[in-house]
């Protein structure tokens, strides 16, 4: 027996491919896109009259599992609450209207099986489970006192993230891949949360680097990379890795070798502004207070270089300062720094189906996935674009409609819990 057809009419279309939304209906059979176009007809109807249908949006880029990074608050809460935590974080991710993501660590295999089970909402997901780091690096959480504590809590299914030296390090990428891992993640670079390193020098040398891309490679797995050092994003580039993650330092060398390399920069410029508003807080936010006034300026001009070069950039946020939900706004950073508001939702559409390849999401056409975000007006007005989320479609079927004025106070005042008078909340672009 043939499956209804849902038609969703009278709204204007944003197709991921990067031309501007024209006048069309899109009509929906099972979990797929069956045409797109004027005129068409189904056995149920969606107005969308003064809204625009997208592609469901792909965050490159997210860590579900962590709710803050107030290491003292972690300290004291019991180990199980992060999974009841990660639930409510997924939901607001999808609710945002992001119906794919590739969490960057943190979301083991169990994670990702709930979500595809329909156990729990939430966006279909790549996993990278744990960052790959050497001893002293993003994911060693030593401190002067002798002790241990990283964002990632470790719990079976989550190997160790810390490897030194070739052999380490082919072991390493084959732990993860056993345990579930989609991709391989490592950090060529210090970076801002850690406590004992510095994200303008490089980490690891490269043979390390090219032992993880290899064994990676050998199990049909990408590499992104951590990598906010100029040296570090180069030796990754160098080293065969499909995305620079945040991609702070980057030189014309670097650049060059982005463009030689059709790799991808993910700039997730919304962390670091993110991170500022909470330094100063407590917990493990001093570390990172000097660390963050020296990335800011300097991600965004990397990221005005890369986008002036035509580097191929992917949307992402690594959302671990602000409360998740708030995952579009860095869309209207990046219009901000000069990118063109197409541009910004083809990034966040085609570009990142591309760097996750998956062919079947990011565009709105005929034997597509039909995942959608149904965003009301003119979607290339990008101002206060996660407000304007009417409703989310994945496979078919609408999860998430509007958030409720009651749902959205929950977010904001999560947030002014945690940044207390800052202005973030009400920063002008």
């Amino acid at each position: 027996m043939a499956q209804p057809r849902t038609l969703l009419h009278s709204g204007q279309v944003f197709d991921g491919t990067g031309s501007p939304p024209a006048k069309a209906d899109v009509l929906i059979e099972g979990d797929r896109i069956i045409d797109v176009g004027p005129g068409l007809d189904g056995d149920r109807g969606v107005d969308l009259s003064g809204c625009t249908v997208c592609p469901g949006f792909i965050d490159c880029h997210v860590h579900v599992t962590l709710s803050h990074v107030n290491m003292w608050r972690y300290l004291q809460d019991p180990a199980s609450l992060m999974f009841y935590q990660t639930v409510r974080n997924l939901g607001l991710v999808l609710d945002a209207g992001i119906t794919t993501a590739r969490d960057a660590a943190g979301a083991d295999l169990g994670t990702k099986r709930a979500v595809e089970a329909g156990l729990i909402r939430g966006p279909r997901l790549q996993i990278a489970i744990s960052l790959i780091s050497q001893t002293g690096g993003h994911s060693d959480g030593w401190l002067p006192s002798g002790c241990s504590l990283t964002s990632f809590a470790q719990f079976p299914g989550m190997p160790s993230p810390i490897a030194d030296g070739t052999d380490e390090l082919r072991k390493k990428v084959r732990e993860l891949v056993r345990a579930g891992a989609d991709v391989i993640k490592i950090a060529t670079s210090g970076g801002v949360m850690s406590p004992a390193d510095d994200p303008r020098h490089a980490h690891y040398r490269p043979e390390e680097i090219r032992a993880v891309v290899e064994e990676a490679a050998a199990a049909g797995r990408h590499v992104m990379a951590h990598a906010q050092a100029a040296e570090g994003i180069k030796n990754a580039l160098r080293a065969g890795v499909r995305s620079i993650e945040h991609g702070v330092f980057l030189d014309d060398e670097a650049i060059g070798l982005m463009l030689d390399t059709q790799a991808f920069l993910v700039p997730t410029l919304i962390a670091a502004e993110s991170i500022s508003a909470i330094t100063g807080q407590g917990g493990s936010f001093d570390a990172a207070a000097g660390k963050v006034g020296l990335i800011m300026e300097a991600q965004r001009a990397s990221f005005r270089a890369a986008l002036a070069a035509g580097v191929r950039i992917a949307f992402g946020t690594d959302a671990v300062g602000y409360p998740h939900g708030r995952n579009l706004e860095e869309i209207e950073i990046m219009v901000h720094e000069g990118m063109a508001p197409l541009e910004a939702l083809k990034s966040a559409t085609s570009v990142a189906a591309s760097l996750l390849g998956i062919d079947d999401i990011g565009v709105i056409g005929p034997g597509r996935r039909a995942d959608l975000a149904i965003v009301t007006g003119d979607v290339t007005d990008v101002g206060g674009l996660r407000d304007r989320v009417r409703s989310v479609w994945q496979g078919g079927a609408e999860v998430s409609k509007k958030l409720s004025d009651v749902q959205r106070a929950v977010i904001d005042d999560e947030w002014r819990a945690i940044v207390g008078r800052s202005g973030y909340l009400n920063r002008q672009m």
